[in-house]
């Protein structure tokens, strides 16, 4: 492998562990009596684990793998868009912590205030992230660690 995207799966897997999460930007909103207008950000982090089995269960649903979603051109993705955009908006709405706001709020918010290209990349971005592989330890040492398992010296007679 490259050395480049080496480093880059290596700084991709500091923030993981981090959980700096990912920011996007909402539209901005124009306030009276300020020149500029307000810029407005959600931070996208790595879910709790029943909010990854939501989204699983939401992503299953659609019917479509990661490499099938990045492969669609314009007319493919808009066809994606009409047909799968509320389960789209609710799968980022569940990456982002928001004790105060209830998921179809966000979801709405996510689907009127913020730009398809944005969504797109947030989806991709965390599709990539979340996986088993992280488990694969947990697994492994849960196996290592049965006590219902026969020992080297127990092979025989199981005894």
């Amino acid at each position: 492998m490259d050395a480049h995207i080496i480093q880059e799966i290596q700084r991709e897997g500091a923030e993981a562990l981090l959980n700096v999460g990912v920011s996007l930007p909402l539209k901005d909103f124009k306030v009276p009596f300020r020149k500029e207008p307000l810029h407005l950000r959600l931070t996208m982090k790595r879910p709790t684990m029943a909010r990854q089995i939501q989204i699983a269960r939401t992503w299953l649903s659609v019917g479509m793998t990661l490499a099938e979603f990045e492969a669609l051109d314009y007319d493919g993705q808009m066809a994606f868009l009409a047909k799968h955009g509320k389960k789209l908006s609710r799968m980022i709405a569940l990456t982002m912590p928001h004790w105060w706001l209830p998921t179809c709020v966000l979801s709405w918010f996510i689907r009127h205030r913020m730009k398809w290209e944005y969504q797109k990349a947030a989806f991709e971005k965390f599709v990539t992230l979340m996986g088993t592989s992280p488990f694969m330890p947990i697994i492994r040492s849960a196996e290592m660690a049965n006590p219902m398992k026969l020992r080297l010296s127990q092979g025989r007679k199981g005894s």
